[in-house]
């Protein structure tokens, strides 16, 4: 059985509330299933964390930085 390899993707986010669940559907929306899907949400002002923690269950990785 050939296992197709592991693809990350990593997606950042600064303020991108009015496109991340677009975005976000379109990474786990693809056919290619071996997917490790990490998020970087860069300190959002906007509501792109509350967006993003909606899918919480479906991506592999959160991260949440504090802008300083």
């Amino acid at each position: 059985m050939d296992k197709q390899p592991l693809v990350s993707v990593i997606m950042p986010c600064y303020n991108h509330e009015k496109y991340v669940a677009q975005t976000i559907e379109s990474v786990l929306n693809q056919t290619y299933k071996n997917i490790e899907f990490i998020v970087v949400d860069n300190g959002s002002t906007d509501g792109s964390f509350h967006v993003i923690q909606q899918y919480r269950d479906r991506i592999d990785k959160n991260i949440s930085a504090e802008r300083k």
